[in-house]
């Protein structure tokens, strides 16, 4: 079989696992979608970097451990996957249908235009924006933009603050918005949690985050005078034009859940792929599904982390004694050093949705339902803050293809000290939460 051939197979069983997430029947996610995921990205082991490789192998060694000592320990990990799955490629599908809208442009020029202060605070805030519908595809949008930056204008305290600025923009997304990946899987795991609790506390968390990040950035030079930006005209129709696209995916979202008792991520991946369809019926032009064979990598590191850690935590309960029980000190305790653990995980390339998932897993079994919302913060503070301020999270690697900045001091040597202060306050909050609803 040629390439050519392959890499149709591989878009096919893709879109094959998206079908299968969107059904969201656990025989479809043992026999159809974890199977054809799976399939689609060992054919695509030649163009894997190396970490995703290491994830797909430890999959694979798992999955061929649990079939030997309890076929029964992967269906959570087996169903998580497929979900996930179809969430990714529901989300491509939509940043593909949104960015090709003329809006998008315009936005983009309204980001870049201004004061230091006020294209800083636009570009963190419009970066979150944009996350909403488009996931990484603002990461790529804006990060093009700041390349084209630096080729046409040289290297800047600008365009290093507006690297500072999506990296933290991106970040407080999955903390806040209630279409990021890590909301998600939250809310899905853990049990007894709707997500206007969650966003409540949330919110404010990443708009205090994002604020005092004006703190930490370098000075820049005044323009020369007559040479300053000028913002696009009527710019309004297109911030109102994603936010119509938000606001949308948002009520179907939260509509499906309720009226048709959907998985939170199944809920949002339908909604997305309503738009989608809302989209190409509007654009008679251009109605072909994108190719869904260069997303292999995406869909290794975050499925295969969650698979890991959903089925570790299948593993580790099944091996918990029935009597046992957590001290009470413990809930508040492990709310504070789990968005620390996963920044330091995130130091060495661990995934945060590893020991998201882990944790997620295991809050069913060990963590008081009333308190679920202390762990929730804990789990999304700390996957936001490990994916805006550690080096090799993708959109960090991203920032580094696209700007030239190296990942390293783009997040360790630009944003430790932020990093280290939001951790201090959103653990704190975390634990505080966890100690007041405890029973």
């Amino acid at each position: 079989m040629n390439a050519r051939r392959i890499d149709n197979l591989r878009s096919a069983l893709v879109y094959l696992t998206l079908v299968a997430g969107v059904l969201g029947l656990p025989r479809l996610a043992w026999f159809v979608g974890a199977p054809a995921l799976i399939l689609a990205i060992v054919l695509a082991w030649p163009g894997l970097n190396r970490i995703p490789r290491v994830i797909v192998s430890a999959v694979l060694v798992a999955i061929v451990g649990a079939l030997l000592v309890e076929p029964g320990l992967l269906s959570a990990g087996l169903m998580t996957i497929t979900r996930l799955a179809a969430l990714v490629v529901a989300v491509m599908l939509l940043s593909h249908a949104l960015g090709r809208s003329r809006h998008l442009s315009i936005i983009s020029e309204h980001l870049f235009a201004g004061r230091a202060l006020t294209r800083y605070l636009s570009i963190t805030f419009g970066t979150l924006f944009l996350a909403m519908p488009l996931n990484f595809g603002s990461v790529s949008v804006v990060s093009t933009l700041i390349g084209r930056e630096i080729y046409n204008y040289g290297d800047s305290g600008g365009a290093r603050n507006a690297a500072r600025a999506v990296l933290r923009g991106f970040g407080s997304a999955s903390v806040c918005s209630p279409l990021s990946i890590a909301v998600v899987l939250t809310l899905t795991l853990v049990p007894g949690l709707h997500g206007w609790q969650l966003l409540s506390l949330t919110f404010p968390l990443a708009a205090g985050y994002l604020i005092t990040g004006t703190l930490f950035r370098e000075p820049e030079n005044a323009p020369v005078p007559g040479q300053a930006r000028q913002r696009p005209p009527h710019v309004v129709p297109s911030w109102l034009f994603f936010a119509a696209c938000i606001g949308l995916i948002c009520v179907c979202t939260f509509a499906s859940r309720a009226l048709f008792g959907l998985a939170y991520a199944q809920a949002v991946t339908c909604s997305c792929l309503l738009v989608v369809a809302i989209g190409l019926l509007a654009s008679p032009g251009e109605r072909r599904l994108p190719r869904m064979d260069n997303i292999s990598n995406e869909l290794a590191i975050i499925c295969g982390s969650a698979f890991l850690g959903a089925t570790l935590s299948a593993f580790v309960a099944a091996g918990l004694d029935t009597d046992f029980d957590l001290p009470d000190w413990a809930f508040p305790a492990i709310a504070f050093g789990l968005p620390w653990v996963l920044f330091a995980g995130g130091l060495i390339g661990m995934n945060p949705l590893i020991l998201v998932t882990l944790a997620g897993g295991l809050s069913s079994r060990l963590w008081p339902e009333a308190a679920g919302l202390g762990l929730a913060i804990a789990m999304v503070s700390g996957w936001g803050l490990t994916i805006a301020g550690t080096p090799y999270s993708a959109n960090a690697l991203l920032v580094q293809r696209l700007t030239g900045y190296d990942n390293w001091q783009a997040t360790i040597g630009w944003s430790l000290a932020l990093s280290l202060l939001a951790l201090a306050v959103a653990s704190s909050l975390a634990a505080t939460t966890t100690l007041v609803l405890m029973p």
